[in-house]
């Protein structure tokens, strides 16, 4: 089991390189839920990140007008030694298909890869690994490692990513009531929860309420990559929780598990431990 993080800016790649596996980055206009993203002019950047596996996520909801880029960034993509892309959007695959090129493509559509059948189906298109959703069990997660073709990951800890608007809903709320603010995350509060949410120049995108704790994964599953992400999280306590994902075992899960929920005061298992059941209301 390899750990990947999602930085939030190159200072924390430097500070954590010596302990986890590889990183998922960003391109700039062309990602979403990533926090470091760096410009199509700066893709040197990724030569200094040795002996790393590094995942580019190209996971917009693709216009017409993104389509050149794409194909270009995926061709400048091949000079670097990448392990993959991430991707949404199937025109990234199809322009992926034409291409001869050396890394492999990343199934991400988040809230649909649910199910081992799907993600066989993209292994037959040339996506090789594939995102677990967050929205399923951990008993589910399992059933899809033992059944897949792919090499597969999933996001075992921080905010949890909800959806994704590409209309700009604090900017222009801010507009409607001629208000000023320059903060880089805002919160919706509703029904006694606060929601982080990020305004950017592609769309919105909200955050769970809670940090996910998943470190019951490491000891449940035997996947090929889990993700931490750093997104709203002090950047000592991010240390921290990768170095307790890093070493935690059976003998000290206990101590590990009880030391995570102290360091948070919102954090919980998500759907871990917690099935989706869709009843029709009364």
């Amino acid at each position: 089991m390899s750990i990947l993080t999602i930085p939030n800016n190159i200072d924390e790649i430097n500070k954590t390189k010596d302990i986890v596996d590889g990183f998922i980055i960003g391109i700039k206009n062309l990602s979403v839920n990533t926090n470091f993203n760096i410009d199509v002019e700066n893709l040197d950047i990724l030569n200094t990140i040795k002996d790393k596996d590094i995942f580019i996520s190209l996971n917009k909801n693709m216009h017409n007008k993104d389509l050149p880029l794409v194909e270009d960034i995926l061709k400048k993509l091949n000079n670097y030694n990448i392990k993959g892309v991430l991707f949404y959007d199937i025109g990234v695959l199809n322009i992926y298909k034409r291409l001869n090129l050396n890394y492999d493509l990343v199934w991400n559509q988040e809230h649909l890869s649910t199910n081992y059948n799907t993600i066989n189906y993209y292994n037959s298109c040339g996506a090789r690994y594939a995102y677990i959703s967050s929205d399923i069990t951990i008993d589910e997660i399992d059933t899809i490692i033992k059944k897949s073709k792919s090499k597969l990951m999933v996001t075992l800890f921080g905010y949890l990513p909800m959806f994704v608007s590409k209309r700009h809903i604090v900017k222009n709320y801010l507009e409607y009531f001629n208000l000023e603010d320059n903060s880089k995350i805002n919160y919706i509060k509703k029904e006694g929860k606060t929601y982080p949410i990020i305004d950017s120049d592609i769309g919105t995108s909200v955050y769970s309420n809670n940090i996910l704790n998943g470190l019951m994964g490491v000891i449940r599953l035997n996947i090929d990559y889990i993700v931490l992400n750093s997104f709203n999280i002090d950047e000592d306590k991010f240390i921290e929780v990768i170095k307790m994902f890093k070493s935690v075992t059976k003998d000290n899960f206990k101590e590990y598990n009880d030391k995570l929920n102290s360091m948070f005061s919102n954090i919980d298992n998500g759907f871990l431990n917690t099935k989706t059941i869709y009843r029709v209301k009364k």
